[in-house]
């Protein structure tokens, strides 16, 4: 069983993914043990609490530094006995306290194609660079942004008339299909670590496959 913590900031509607795939069996012998938030109004909590889950609040004016914060958030994942922490909204740039205490065992997802367009507001960075495509991905954590090693990546083409909010929601519904899949393959063991790289066991087939923005026959 893979006890799972997951950390919020906001509406929680990765963390709502995760539940759902999990109540479906898609997810099987893993259970979210606590979610621990930085913001008393995320509305996440409630999703949490909806479904029996824990709920941890930390203040982060309560401590002098971000290490000091990630100690007292490494004690309530250690007291939850947790596996694999899953930062799902958290805006908060974790330290190496606790990527020491879970070395290879923190994963994010970020709204880009990494490595392009780390950091905040992606998608407008995106629509003004004036690419073609854009995305998500789910990444190991490290102590850079958004820099760790790449476990999976969905692509949405970018549109004319795409805003930042046309653009975030096509992203967003991605999110909740890949985070699931990138939790499935760490569970399941399937993942390696290669360098950079997160080969996944057994390797995928190579079917050739293109996704071309506008496509070849506009």
């Amino acid at each position: 069983m893979t006890k799972l913590a997951v950390l919020i900031s906001g509406s929680g509607s990765n963390l709502q993914s995760i539940i759902n795939s999990i109540e479906s069996g898609y997810l099987k012998d893993t259970y979210i043990a606590v979610v621990i938030t930085n913001n008393t109004e995320a509305y996440g909590i409630e999703r949490a609490r909806k479904h029996m889950i824990p709920v941890e609040y930390v203040n982060f004016k309560s401590f002098n530094t971000r290490e000091e914060y990630d100690g007292s958030v490494v004690e309530l994942l250690r007291a939850y006995h947790a596996d694999l922490v899953v930062l799902a909204g958290y805006m908060k740039v974790v330290t190496g306290v606790l990527l020491d205490a879970y070395k290879n065992r923190v994963i994010n997802i970020h709204p880009a194609l990494l490595p392009c367009f780390p950091g905040l507001h992606v998608q407008q960075q995106a629509i003004d660079h004036g690419a073609k495509f854009s995305g998500c991905t789910v990444h190991f954590v490290d102590e850079g942004v958004d820099t760790g090693p790449i476990i999976a990546q969905a692509v949405v083409p970018i549109f004319d008339d795409d805003t930042e909010e046309t653009l975030s929601k096509r992203i967003l519904k991605e999110e909740h299909k890949i985070y699931p899949l990138a939790i499935k393959l760490y569970t399941e063991k399937r993942l390696r670590l290669d360098g950079r790289r997160v080969l996944i066991e057994p390797p995928l087939n190579k079917e050739e496959a293109a996704i071309i923005n506008p496509p070849l026959n506009f």
